[in-house]
C-alpha cells in the first residue's frame, strides 16, 4: 500500500495468457473453418455451410473469451485508523492493540494499510515518529504506514485511501464531519469496529458469520507458561 500521501497504489496487472483451456475452443475453430471453407470451394457440399459456418462462429466466441486477459486478484485493503486503535485497550496508547488488529486481519486474507495522526509518536513515546520508526515497531513495510503532516487531519486521509482502494476502515470514529463528503460512511461494514474483553480482540467483519475473536496483548492465555510474545 503507498497512500497517495494516500501513498496506496495498487496495480492490478491484466495479462493475455495461453492456456490449455483454449485448446479445444482453437482446435473446433479450425476444423469449422476448414469445413466452411471446404463447403464453399467444394461443388455439391454447399449444404455443410449450415453446419459448419454457425460452429465456426461458436468456437470463435469461446476462443476470444479464453484469450480476454484476465485481471490479477489484488490485495482486498483495509485501512487501519492506527490513532484511534492504539486507544482499544484500556484507552491509553499502546501499539499492541495495533499489532494485534494487523494479525486478525492478516489472518482473515485481508491486507492492512495504517495511517496515524501526526502526534501519535508524542503519545507513544514522547517524541514524534514518522512512517518508518512506526513501521518497523509494527513489522510492516515502510509503504503500508503513514503519519500524516503535521497540523493536517488524518481523517480525510483514511477516507481517500479507503476509497481509492475499495477498502474498508478499522475504527471506532463515526466520522461524522466527512459523510457529505464520503457518503459511503453510511454503508453498512464500512466502519469496522472492534472492542476488548480482557485480552480478547473481537473484530467485527462483515463477511464474516460471527465476529472474529483473537486472544491478544502478547498475554498467554490462563494459566499457560508461554512467555508473552510482542509487547
Amino acid at each position: 500500500m503507498v497512500l497517495p500521501k494516500t501513498r496506496l497504489i495498487r496495480r492490478a496487472a491484466c495479462r493475455p495468457r495461453i492456456s490449455r483451456i483454449m485448446i479445444l475452443p482453437a482446435s473446433l475453430f479450425a476444423l469449422s473453418l476448414i469445413g466452411t471453407l471446404a463447403s464453399a470451394l467444394i461443388p455439391g457440399q454447399s449444404d455443410w455451410l449450415l453446419l459448419a459456418t454457425p460452429c465456426a462462429i461458436a468456437s470463435l466466441i469461446l476462443v476470444l473469451r479464453a484469450w480476454r486477459p484476465k485481471p490479477r486478484s489484488g490485495p482486498d485493503w483495509v485501512i487501519v485508523d492506527g490513532s484511534n486503535v492504539m486507544h482499544w485497550h484500556e484507552g491509553r496508547p499502546d501499539l499492541r492493540p495495533v499489532r494485534d488488529v494487523i494479525r486478525a486481519l492478516t489472518e482473515a486474507g485481508l491486507t492492512p494499510g495504517l495511517v496515524f495522526d501526526a502526534n501519535a509518536g508524542y503519545k507513544l513515546e514522547g517524541r514524534y515518529l514518522h512512517d518508518g520508526p512506526l513501521s518497523r515497531r509494527l513489522k510492516l513495510p515502510r509503504d503500508r504506514v503513514m503519519v500524516v503532516p503535521k497540523n493536517a487531519p488524518a481523517d480525510p486521509m483514511i477516507l481517500t485511501a479507503a476509497r481509492d482502494f475499495g477498502a474498508r476502515v478499522v475504527t471506532r470514529d463515526l466520522f461524522r464531519d466527512w459523510t457529505e463528503d464520503f457518503p459511503e460512511i453510511r454503508q453498512p461494514g464500512f466502519l469496522i469496529k472492534g472492542r476488548y474483553e480482557g485480552d480478547r480482540l473481537t473484530l467485527d467483519l462483515p463477511h464474516c458469520p460471527r465476529p472474529l475473536l483473537l486472544r491478544g496483548l502478547g498475554l498467554a492465555p490462563s494459566g499457560s507458561a508461554r512467555p508473552p510474545s510482542g509487547g
